[in-house]
């Protein structure tokens, strides 16, 4: 048996390339790994075919150690610690820029929905190559991409190139489609409501871990999540969690957490992304945690404002504006605006981002931003962009819909996204198999009055 995401000897790779990228100076170490007959980081799957033998599996632990003691020349600019990221942003939203209206209960639904849907978009061509997803939807006829993707009608050839994503395409694709099938995008949002109900706004990193240990079972969580829960099982405290041999602290997990709290605190873009930056410090630092506070931020105004640009524009006053996801994020936003063919953008971000792994933050932040600022509040438009993109389909789906939705209210977003889904959700949480979108609505609205009422 091969554990993904966790052998020693499959994370040095990942960790190389993560000092690569934040500035350290890792030659000596990938030298001494090379010459030891120590492999590149697996490309998809997370484990190399065969185990490492026990002293190159006992040297992974060794470098990986010495990676992580090497100081960051990016820290400064990318600080993790929550007082550093404040005095980092000048314009820190230490106030609510808006409050919510009457539709506040429609928004929240449509957030729901929204974010269901564009995550089901997303699901059977998550790990197919942007290429790939266009050749698809082409030979099917839905090109650019106006609904469901299927196998109807696909060419033997171009489903041998580019095979469905093996676990999704049974329950996500058209004609199987029949009701919201189970997804860590969707799971964690709701262990994030279940959260908040056990423990209030006020919750801390370690109530998070509580609720992991209680509810996740590992081997349905991976990269950054698997490795924190193994550091947890390991008696590791947070913020170790988060560092102790986890090369993916900057990946994309912690982003796609983050949407309940900002819909339990509507208008007010700085308390949801603290609450997120709580959960996030479980198994993530510097840009994977901004990623999860970006989000935050992005859904406490989807709720609130009245257009795509603002909600986005308000979000990146959450982001130390000189690290690289801010700077990722502002580049994004200003090429959705300025550029009405979307397939030019994405050739311009694909372009700016190579080398980035397809779950990295820093890209799938700024596909976030692009999507939602060239859908300009059109919810299918920024959806199908987001899943075009071609990197973590589904998690960008599930993020951009569920701003969108927000955007729109649950009666304006199109049957055709949502009949199929009807109107519950699949999961392995406690309590939430079948669920309905509109008991997690109101179970998050009554959340988000609670915290106006300074309720815990």
């Amino acid at each position: 048996m091969r554990l993904t995401w966790v052998q020693p000897e499959d994370l040095i790779g990942h960790e190389l390339r993560q000092a690569a990228q934040d500035g350290r100076d890792a030659a000596g170490i990938a030298r001494r790994w090379h010459e030891a007959g120590g492999h590149e980081a697996p490309p998809t799957a997370g484990a190399s075919p065969e185990p490492a033998p026990p002293a190159l599996r006992r040297l992974a632990e060794d470098l990986l150690d010495e990676l992580a003691a090497i100081p960051s020349p990016l820290a400064v600019d990318e600080p993790t610690a929550l007082d550093d990221v404040i005095a980092a942003c000048p314009d820190w939203p230490g106030t609510s820029l808006a409050e919510p209206g009457a539709d506040l209960a429609g928004r929240i639904r449509g957030a729901w929905l929204g974010r269901a849907a564009g995550c089901v978009l997303g699901k059977p061509v998550e790990k197919i190559p942007r290429a790939g997803i266009r050749e698809i939807a082409e030979a099917t006829g839905n090109w650019p991409i106006t609904g469901w993707f299927s196998a109807r009608g696909l060419p033997e050839e171009v489903a041998r190139r580019w095979p469905w994503n093996r676990r999704s395409a049974a329950t996500s694709l058209a004609e199987n489609l029949d009701g919201t099938p189970e997804d860590d995008d969707l799971n964690f949002p709701m262990l994030a409501l279940a959260m908040l109900e056990r423990y209030g706004t006020g919750f801390t990193t370690g109530d998070v871990a509580q609720m992991w240990l209680d509810e996740l079972p590992p081997g349905r969580i991976f990269t950054a999540e698997r490795v924190a829960m193994r550091n947890l099982l390991l008696g590791l405290a947070p913020p170790a969690t988060a560092t102790h041999r986890n090369p993916f602290r900057e990946w994309i997990g912690a982003q796609i957490r983050a949407d309940v709290y900002g819909w339990t605190h509507p208008g007010d873009p700085g308390r949801a992304a603290a609450a997120a930056h709580r959960d996030a410090v479980l198994s993530h630092t510097a840009n994977g945690v901004h990623g999860a506070m970006f989000a935050a931020a992005l859904a406490a105004m989807s709720v609130t404002a009245s257009g795509a640009a603002e909600t986005v524009e308000a979000a990146l006053r959450v982001l130390p504006p000189r690290s690289r996801l801010a700077a990722a994020v502002r580049e994004a936003a200003d090429l959705a605006a300025g550029e009405p063919d979307f397939e030019r953008v994405l050739d311009a971000l694909h372009a700016r981002h190579t080398g980035l792994h397809w779950v990295h933050s820093v890209n799938n932040a700024a596909v976030v931003a692009a999507a939602l600022v060239h859908g300009a509040g059109d919810f299918g438009a920024s959806i199908t962009a987001a899943v075009a993109a071609g990197w973590d389909t589904d998690s960008d789906g599930a993020t951009v819909g569920g701003v969108a939705g927000a955007l729109a209210g649950a009666d304006a977003i199109p049957d055709s996204w949502t009949t199929p889904l009807r109107g519950r959700m699949a999961s392995s949480l406690t309590g939430f198999d079948g669920i309905g979108f509109d008991e997690l609505a109101d179970r998050t609205l009554a959340l988000a009055r609670g915290a106006r009422e300074g309720r815990p």
